[in-house]
């Protein structure tokens, strides 16, 4: 669901900026630069197509390890990234007047290919932030094509019915409220980049203790639970011992997992949105807690200081 979301933001965000800037080429009778307007669009969605297939050949070249310690660093990108447009969309009270003042320069400064820059350079990085964002949540959580497919649907028809059909919608009260929801996103982001940098040896396991005693491994937790493993499941002893909890129920007989597990229907959704983890690490939970507040704080300090 979290791809939805996400979706439909990126896409409606460069519906946006291009129906800006089409309405006022339109209206400055700059029609010459319209298709100059389009190229960009069009050879920005290209590339951005283009750039995802390589991303994926890039990704899939990993094995191990080295793939946990990719997969981590990605992670923690894609929250930066996220986060950073969510503190910009805060910040920026009049987007139309700066796209306006943009293309004004752009067709005033002499240079033919102003506008389509502009328009590329808007699009392109909104498709570079549906890649990265949307790997981020696949390592997570899977990607689902058809909610990916109906969000990017959705934002182009607000983008229509705002430009076109001239609806007026109360679009900084949307952001508003989609910039909490995915201030958790990016917190579920960070969280399990962290994870997978424990997974691929980068950060170690920390809290619980492990203890051997004859030909075997004693972990244990911190809530002092136990459990016994072999000598050449040293990390697998290291890793049950740093978690601070389980409250993942057990899986049904069938092998499924039931509603409530992180990885079941009503967890799993919990965990895409909230970043909820039914056995987190000792190091997980701080750095969910922490990024909580942290993200929290950066967007009603500094994301929303000038509204």
């Amino acid at each position: 669901m979290a791809e939805l979301i996400i979706m439909f933001r990126e896409v409606l965000e460069a519906s946006l900026i291009i129906g800006i800037l089409y309405t006022y080429l339109k209206k400055s009778g700059n029609d010459s630069s319209i298709k100059m307007l389009w190229g960009g669009v069009l050879s920005a969605i290209i590339i951005s197509i283009i750039a995802s297939f390589i991303f994926q050949m890039i990704a899939g070249g990993f094995e191990g390890n080295a793939s946990k310690i990719f997969e981590g660093i990605v992670m923690i990108v894609a929250s930066v990234v996220l986060t950073t447009m969510i503190i910009w969309m805060a910040q920026n009270k009049n987007i139309s007047e700066d796209l306006k003042n943009q293309a004004k320069e752009s067709l005033t400064s002499g240079f033919k290919y102003g506008i389509f820059t502009l328009a590329f350079v808007a699009v392109f990085r909104e498709g570079v932030e549906i890649i990265l964002f949307l790997y981020a949540i696949g390592i997570k959580d899977g990607i689902s094509v058809f909610p990916s497919v109906i969000g990017a649907l959705l934002g182009l028809f607000a983008g229509y019915v705002i430009f076109v059909q001239g609806v007026k919608v109360p679009l900084k009260q949307f952001f508003n409220v989609t910039s909490v929801f995915l201030i958790f996103v990016a917190a579920g982001m960070l969280t399990y980049g962290v994870h997978e940098l424990e997974s691929g040896g980068v950060i170690p396991y920390i809290g619980g203790e492990t203890e051997v005693q004859d030909d075997s491994i004693i972990a244990t937790r911190a809530n002092g639970d136990t459990k016994t493993f072999t000598l050449d499941k040293e990390k697998k002893a290291k890793k049950w011992a740093s978690r601070i909890w389980d409250i993942n129920p057990e899986k049904n007989s069938d092998g499924s997992y039931p509603m409530f597990h992180d990885k079941g229907s009503i967890g799993g959704l919990f965990k895409g949105f909230f970043g909820y983890n039914g056995d987190p690490s000792l190091i997980e939970f701080i750095t969910w807690v922490i990024s909580m507040i942290g993200l929290n704080l950066l967007y009603q300090k500094i994301g929303r200081k000038k509204q």
